[in-house]
């Protein structure tokens, strides 16, 4: 495909997912569906000018001055690609495949763009406004920063499965995605994130994925997965478990002792953690599924750890998946937060005495984080909250309370919540 196709297909996308709210996973697949001639450059280099448009859909519009998909498309090729603008300009006009040529306030617009230190801190850190608040609440005076870290692309992190290999194995069979440690947890590997029309690293392709050798799990996740502690031959039930990245992270740590239980309320996510729980070795490993009637029958009161990934709304993962944050509304926020305060009544049901409860979010929100975790306090005496680490290269992420909050801003990961509380013996 030529420039214009590229630039015509990726308008030609984002419209229909604003005008018919379609998801971009969708949009981008009937797209392809369509264009059997596109080649693998020509999907990557439409994918990634659709995602990075949603990524900074509104200090685009700002720095345009125009809300359309064309001009937010024209602004990443110029502004965060780096083409010449009259390479834009050539492939807007293209009479065959192009959208058309550059209008004269188009052609000011990405010579002359409008100053984004002028604008609001959730243009300039490309979030929704009715968040504001929220925000600022959790990040103060570095919320625009916070939001545009947020807004970038993500690398491809790594858990090394100690099941099956170690790190400088796994190290030495990602020598041509030039993988390297990122710090912060010992069996972690990263590649990083593609270029701006290149294709991402095809990890799942190499042999020693196949083999189980690694996960594909981003750091923050594997941090929030070591905030169990301890693990080797305890009870440990993950209640939310659904696709299983979690629940194998924990077995890895078990080394196939103790018992681990996975149940999620959707008996389909699990399909995943089976698949994939043969794949790395796990020989601990219990599914749960809500298919059967009383599924945690017998669990009640006898778990070491209880781990809640909770449902929530996503926002610390907007990197990866940068349309849901224009989907977001106080409606769904809402439904998250009671989702929350169920799981958290449930979980506590299965803790021993002595026990730890971790709870965990894929959210930068303090109200599906500090707040579910004070409100279930508040009416669960029994526990108490404990450090979230005694890692001395995480103290650096805590919290006041002792919680870990990671961003990609401050740790170089998405964005995570984590609280471990205590059950009193």
């Amino acid at each position: 495909m030529r420039d214009g196709g590229r630039l015509a297909a990726a308008i030609e996308i984002l419209t229909e997912i604003e005008t018919r709210h379609r998801p971009v996973r969708l949009a981008l697949k009937s797209w392809g569906e369509s264009a059997r001639y596109a080649g693998a450059k020509d999907r990557a280099g439409v994918s990634g000018l659709v995602l990075d448009v949603l990524r900074r859909k509104r200090s685009l519009a700002w720095q345009m001055g125009d809300e359309s998909p064309k001009a937010a498309a024209l602004a990443v090729l110029h502004l965060h690609w780096d083409w010449p603008i009259e390479r834009v300009a050539e492939a807007a006009a293209d009479e065959v495949h192009g959208p058309g040529a550059l209008t004269d306030a188009e052609r000011q617009a990405l010579i002359q763009p409008r100053d984004l230190t002028e604008a609001p801190a959730s243009v300039r850190g490309d979030y929704p406004e009715w968040l504001e608040a929220s925000f600022a609440r959790v990040f103060g005076d570095d919320r625009a920063a916070e939001g545009a870290e947020l807004s970038r692309r993500a690398p491809t992190d790594l858990r090394v499965n100690l099941l099956k290999t170690d790190p400088p194995r796994a190290l030495k069979a990602l020598t041509a995605m030039n993988a390297e440690p990122p710090g912060l947890m010992p069996n972690a590997l990263r590649v990083a994130a593609p270029a701006a029309e290149a294709r991402g690293a095809p990890v799942e392709a190499v042999p020693q994925f196949l083999k189980g050798w690694f996960e594909i799990q981003d750091l923050g996740s594997q941090v929030a997965a070591a905030s169990a502690g301890d693990v080797k031959g305890k009870q440990v039930l993950d209640l939310c478990a659904g696709g299983g990245g979690k629940t194998l992270a924990l077995a890895s740590a078990m080394g196939n002792t103790g018992q681990i239980y996975a149940f999620d309320s959707d008996a389909r996510r699990l399909t995943d953690t089976i698949r994939r729980g043969d794949r790395a070795g796990v020989r601990n490993l219990q599914i749960r599924t809500p298919l059967n009637p009383e599924p945690l029958k017998g669990l009640e009161a006898r778990m070491d750890v209880v781990f809640i990934d909770a449902p929530c709304s996503g926002t610390g993962s907007w990197r990866r998946h940068p349309d849901t944050k224009w989907k977001l509304t106080q409606d769904t926020l809402d439904r998250r937060l009671a989702d929350q305060d169920q799981v958290l009544r449930e979980g506590a049901a299965f803790v021993k005495p002595g026990g730890r409860m971790i709870y965990v979010t894929c959210s930068v929100l303090p109200e599906e984080d500090e707040d579910r975790v004070a409100a279930f306090l508040a009416t669960h005496p029994e526990f108490a909250r404990t450090s979230a680490t005694t890692d001395l290269e995480l103290l650096q992420f805590m919290t006041p309370d002792g919680d870990l909050r990671l961003t990609p801003r401050t740790s170089g990961t998405d964005g995570f919540y984590v609280a471990v509380l205590q059950k009193s013996l």
